[in-house]
């Protein structure tokens, strides 16, 4: 698959699922307390995106068995809804994304239940500014590996880990396009970016060490060590000024 260009008609597509998706991921971050289960958080999240007259990308992807993917503390991504109840002090990140006539979204935010750690926060701020680093590059005319290099620059200097095997992505009338972009430092420059890309750039950063391993439910992604993990991500577009975050409200 070859990295698509979206017509003004599909970036219009684009922009409604996304802006959908923000409106979700708005309301979630409202309803999550503590007592209530992963599952509940799925639940409210598949409701609200079929209130839209929308579907969830992520149900049955590859098999994935639920509409947004929960993850709790040291779970980077992927989590499996569940029976977990989630409690004060925990940081939940939610991934979920939509689709609208046809086209794409995807967002994730990891959100603070009740009171977190000074260094837990500090992971969920730096998580979350290293999209908005990263981005910075992603201006036409420059390369796609700028994103990632800009990414690794802005988080190395804290110390934490930078998830290696899961990485952004393009983004269009499927959930996962090319390129793939990592959020680590490249040695090559990667394509040059042009006007009508449509990226998800996602941000996984461990506490510790950059290590992961996968659950035996074959999904659900932990860091190694057992420290918290956070994770950012917006569907961006490739203008030829600044770039549009389209997942934002």
């Amino acid at each position: 698959m070859a990295i698509t260009i979206k017509s003004e008609r599909e970036i219009q597509l684009m922009r409604e699922s996304c802006k959908i998706l923000a409106k979700v991921h708005d309301e979630l971050g409202k309803q999550i307390k503590p007592g209530m289960t992963t599952m509940d958080i799925n639940r409210i999240g598949d409701d609200l995106i079929r209130s839209f007259g929308c579907v969830p990308n992520f149900l049955d992807y590859n098999g994935y068995p639920a509409s947004i993917c929960v993850s709790v503390n040291e779970e980077v991504v992927h989590g499996i809804p569940g029976k977990r109840v989630i409690n004060e002090g925990d940081i939940v990140s939610l991934d979920a994304g939509l689709i609208y006539k046809g086209y794409h979204s995807d967002a994730a935010r990891t959100y603070a239940v009740g009171q977190v750690s000074k260094e837990v926060q500090q992971l969920m701020d730096v998580t979350k500014q290293a999209f908005f680093e990263g981005i910075k590059m992603a201006k036409a005319g420059n390369h796609l590996f700028d994103i990632s290099n800009a990414i690794d620059d802005y988080v190395s200097q804290f110390g934490y880990g930078i998830v290696r095997e899961l990485v952004g992505h393009g983004i269009g009338t499927h959930l996962h396009e090319d390129p793939q972009i990592p959020n680590f430092r490249q040695a090559r420059r990667g394509p040059k970016l042009m006007p009508g890309m449509t990226l998800a750039i996602e941000p996984m950063i461990n506490m510790g060490r950059a290590d992961v391993e996968w659950l035996d439910d074959d999904w659900t992604v932990v860091a190694e060590d057992g420290l918290p993990s956070a994770h950012y991500e917006n569907t961006i577009l490739i203008t030829d000024g600044e770039p549009e975050i389209l997942t934002l409200l």
